[in-house]
């Protein structure tokens, strides 16, 4: 089989998925047709529509784009089908249906940003960077009933450095990523459509990826220093963990504020026998006691306020000193 005789569909929405999109369509797939979200209302009254950046690259490259808003939609499901796709393939999309991913006669794969079975879910990237692994990766793996449980067909491993946050991780496994698909895209024309694969495996302990929420994103101060510092690390810069910065008299009448954590660094300082959430500072450094050690606050957000290091942070507030974590 050639390129040109392999009919692709592309699924997908965000920058993540471009870099795959990008690679096929420059070196000679026959894509014929993009599924993605349907633009995204923003702005103060949402009268402003935003499109994905996956359709913005199919439009720039003159190739058609689906929108369904529901994707067992009947018109949507005869539109899709009516570009006789040989094989789907799905990067940072949504869940979908059986009627849509067992149309191709070579089914559909999917890009995901973990080494499944590990991290099934909607967060991979930043449940990983969270937990603390030191490696992690991207699977091609053909979809079934299941979300992210279907048959593995290709894994690409990435290492993660202990100071990396789910940016730098984002970026490696969207390269990475792009590259396991053009070549997931390839063993397809190479087998006929025929590709090997195999089970994932059910019999080791499981670490999930939900959806990350703003609830999900509060720091716990009464966790250890390790555990706090990788959490930062999993958030930033997006959406970037929060605390609450309150007074430490009973008798203050101004409200708790919301302040973001960009960065933190480990101190190895105990801070044994202090509660958890104290804040002080030594030599223009913002430190915050865990359950075991000062953990250093590098960057933060006030409430109001940009993005800054917290040294500059405290130039500006003089009663850090009479104020906590919670």
């Amino acid at each position: 089989m050639e390129k040109k005789d392999l009919r692709i569909v592309f699924m997908g929405t965000p920058e993540f998925a471009v870099d795959s999109l990008k690679l096929l369509v420059e070196n000679g797939y026959n894509v014929v047709a993009v599924v993605t979200q349907p633009d995204k209302p923003v702005g103060r009254h949402g009268s402003v529509l935003r499109a994905s950046a996956v359709k913005e690259y199919a439009l720039e490259h003159g190739l058609p784009v689906l929108q369904p808003v529901k994707m067992k939609d009947p018109e949507f499901i005869e539109q899709l089908r009516s570009y006789n796709a040989d094989l789907q393939v799905v990067v940072a999309f949504r869940m979908l249906p059986e009627v849509v991913w067992d149309m191709p006669r070579f089914g559909t794969f999917n890009v995901h940003a973990a080494l499944l079975p590990q991290y099934r879910g909607a967060a991979p990237i930043n449940w990983a960077v969270i937990n603390g692994e030191t490696k992690t990766g991207v699977t091609t793996f053909f979809l079934d009933h299941d979300i992210d449980t279907g048959r593995i067909i290709m894994q690409r491993e990435f290492p993660i450095p202990d100071d990396a946050d789910v940016e730098y991780v984002y970026d490696g496994l969207m390269e990475l990523g792009a590259g396991i698909c053009q070549d997931t895209v390839d063993l397809v024309i190479s087998n006929d459509g025929n590709v090997p694969s195999q089970p994932q495996r059910e019999d080791i302990e499981l670490k999930a990826a939900p959806k990350i929420f703003k609830e999900t994103c509060q720091i716990d101060w009464n966790n250890n220093a390790k555990r706090i510092y990788d959490f930062v690390r999993g958030l930033s810069p997006y959406p970037g963990t929060w605390t609450t910065l309150a007074s430490n008299s009973e008798t203050e009448k101004t409200d708790a504020s919301v302040m973001k954590i960009f960065k933190t660094a480990k101190t190895g300082t105990s801070c044994a026998g202090v509660e958890p959430g104290t804040l002080k500072t030594e030599s223009n450094h913002l430190l915050v006691a865990t359950n075991d050690e000062w953990l250093d606050i590098v960057e933060l957000q006030a409430a109001g306020k940009k993005r800054m290091a917290a040294r500059d942070f405290l130039n500006g507030f003089k009663h850090i000193a009479d104020m906590h974590m919670k």
